[in-house]
């Protein structure tokens, strides 16, 4: 009997193990980007590191596979690549569902929770709640864990921060200011920021509104903001991320930045804003909060509101990019800040080097690999047209790269395209200040991120191959070399 209950719990483990193995090879299932199990995820929510672990909360449907009443799904990883799936945090309750929002670790125990108390503030949304006689379709929240962030309290007497029959009332991005000893919220309202303050978490005072004189246009409604100070050689500037719904560079959604200064009520803007992102498929990008050495860390949800419950995929849908760190930069030419974006060091853990070239001169071809889990990186001496192409034995392919300092990308035959006429509707070009001299490309099952210039240009859009890509062509002006190339293959964080 024992020997037959032995037999019975191998099987039991096997079978579990090889439904797991199953579960994250789905076609287009990204082998090293956090995606659910099963069913719709959108914006990341409540980045926060505490007692050596990451935890990321997302907006989460747990029954589809496309948009319906927001959860916070729940993520914890030791190194920002590999991610465990945890449990639902947060489920909606009479006060709506549970939209967007941002976690803190309440150190000092300002709001009562208990010391080290993992605070989640977030905008319940309801289309029928009415509060003090005013139709409050989205208010402001508070939850919070005692066990680093398994279990979630709601606030007793939530909302915190109830609305005068605004719109669009959320989002809000909370943060410790140590200049001021205050908590911060950012919270976006319509196609403003608000900026409120507490000392407690729970009685906030609303201090002023930010939109720029002389902005852009049309970019419908601003959503999850980020604001947080950056040092560059000495000089401390504060940033200001917003995200747009529309109308962006390529369309549909994306993210842009403003820098400036923050005096704990006031942002104050001192240049034109630049778009975070130049692709199609990067939104509500924010940053991780408490982290070591005051690091900024960003993750952004891989995908466009244009056509995200259309992408062809079953089990799950969407993904979150690779997590980048953030670091302050001045353009000299320009004459601005920039916000340069690399991949966090521990992403190189999981990549093992297939080969490395010295001046190659173009054209060149590298054929029989797989490259959909593939980091391709080289120099150029910069100002050369240039073209690379990834395709696959069916035809299908994707072309990017600079002409007439121009960039571009090409997925109108990058493989299932037709489930959405803006998917592939048009070639993007992207007009660049300077010359693209350094060149980052990383392609999962179904996206590619490019960074140009050690991350100074930061493209990311979606592809959806039907079979994996397993040639590269890399094309340039007649007698054109390029340095160091070097193709890694990138290891799968499922396994």
């Amino acid at each position: 009997m024992r020997l037959f209950l032995l037999f019975l719990f191998s099987c039991t483990l096997f079978s579990q193990q090889n439904r797991k193995e199953m579960l994250y090879q789905e076609p287009f299932r990204p082998q090293f980007h956090y995606t659910p199990k099963n069913n719709w995820m959108n914006d990341p929510n409540g980045l926060v590191y505490y007692d050596s672990t990451y935890h990321m909360f997302y907006q989460y449907h747990p029954n589809s596979s496309v948009w319906g009443p927001m959860h916070w799904g729940h993520a914890t990883s030791k190194d920002l690549i590999h991610w465990k799936e945890e449990s639902i945090a947060l489920y909606p309750d009479s006060l709506g569902k549970i939209f967007s929002g941002s976690a803190i670790v309440d150190k000092n125990n300002t709001a009562g929770f208990g010391k080290n108390a993992m605070v989640a503030v977030f905008t319940h949304h309801s289309d029928s709640l009415w509060i003090k006689g005013y139709r409050n379709t989205e208010v402001q929240s508070l939850a919070y864990s005692l066990d680093n962030g398994l279990n979630w309290k709601k606030y007793k007497n939530n909302p915190v921060i109830a609305n005068s029959n605004e719109k669009d009332f959320r989002d809000p991005k909370v943060f410790w200011n140590e200049d001021k000893k205050i908590w911060n919220m950012v919270l976006s309202v319509g196609d403003r920021v608000k900026i409120f303050a507490s000392d407690d978490l729970i009685d906030w005072k609303f201090k002023s509104d930010f939109k720029p004189k002389n902005d852009l246009n049309n970019l419908g409604v601003w959503e999850c903001p980020d604001l947080f100070k950056m040092n560059y050689q000495g000089k401390e500037k504060w940033v200001l991320i917003i995200s747009h719904g529309n109308n962006t560079p390529n369309g549909g959604s994306g993210t842009r930045y403003f820098i400036g200064n923050f005096d704990g009520e006031t942002f104050t803007n001192e240049q034109a804003s630049t778009w975070l992102d130049l692709g199609f498929d990067y939104y509500a990008g924010i940053t991780f909060s408490n982290v070591p050495e005051n690091k900024k860390i960003l993750i952004a949800w891989m995908s466009n509101w244009l056509y995200a419950q259309k992408t062809p995929t079953e089990v799950w849908r969407s993904a979150m990019t690779l997590p980048r760190e953030l670091l302050l930069d001045y353009d000299n030419t320009a004459h601005i800040y920039f916000l340069r974006q690399n991949i966090v060091n521990q992403f190189q853990e999981i990549k093992t080097k297939i080969k490395e070239y010295k001046n190659v001169r173009l054209p060149f071809r590298k054929e029989n690999h797989n490259l959909m889990e593939s980091d391709i990186s080289f120099d150029s001496k910069g100002g050369d047209d240039i073209e690379i192409t990834f395709s696959n034995e069916l035809g299908e392919s994707i072309s990017l790269g600079i002409t007439n300092n121009i960039f571009f990308f090409d997925r109108r035959k990058s493989g299932i395209t037709d489930f959405d006429e803006k998917f592939s509707a048009e070639i993007q070009r992207i007009p660049l200040n300077d010359n693209i001299h350094k060149f980052q490309i990383v392609l999962d099952k179904s996206s590619c991120e490019i960074l140009l210039n050690d991350g100074k240009y930061s493209i990311t859009n979606l592809i959806f191959p039907t079979n994996k890509y397993t040639k590269l062509d890399i094309k340039g002006d007649e007698g054109l070399e390029v340095e160091n190339l070097r193709v890694e293959k990138i290891n799968s964080i499922w396994k």
